[in-house]
């Protein structure tokens, strides 16, 4: 039984925000906007429990949101076969793929899984724009220190509370 999200506004809106951050960082990625040009009308369904998210790949190389409730059947589905979001934020900050399956084109399969092995966000650049190369330098190697130790601690904690606990 699917369980209904209590505001579908707000989930609708904070994908919509997915969407332009994601373009954000593919619009400084030439060699990715032009490997999603090539794929251009293909749409995109990513799904975790209840949750779906959906795009369609646009002539200039970026994504477009499409609404859950558009019926037409998307070329690649992406199911995120991990239900526990703890399991699943483990593995992705060890720097993991969590278990999808994968359903449909197999040449978008291929785009989307060489995205996600070689885009990332240059913080730091977006940063140095408002205060500056040095001042954001600064920023983000303080924040790459909070991360780790915070990364440290969570794998930590998950390790013992996943460790077989001895009986008396």
């Amino acid at each position: 039984m699917a369980t209904q999200f209590p505001f579908p506004w707000l989930l609708d809106e904070a994908q919509q925000r997915v969407i332009l951050f994601i373009n954000h960082v593919l619009m400084q990625e030439p060699a990715a906007r032009d490997r999603l040009q090539r794929q251009k009308g293909r749409s995109i369904q990513l799904v975790w429990r209840d949750f779906v998210f959906q795009c369609i790949c646009t002539p200039a190389g970026l994504l477009e949101w499409m609404p859950s409730s558009d019926s037409t059947k998307p070329d690649l589905i992406l199911q995120v076969n991990e239900p526990s979001p703890f399991v699943l934020a483990k593995a992705v900050l060890q720097g993991d793929k969590p278990p999808i399956r994968i359903e449909g084109d197999v040449q978008l399969a291929a785009e989307v899984n060489w995205l996600i092995d070689h885009v990332r966000w240059d913080a730091e650049e977006d940063l140095a724009r408002i205060i500056g190369d040095a001042p954001a330098h600064v920023v983000t190697q303080n924040a790459r220190k909070v991360i780790d130790a915070l990364r440290s601690f969570v794998l930590a904690k998950m390790s013992a509370n996943s460790a077989p606990k001895a009986s008396v």
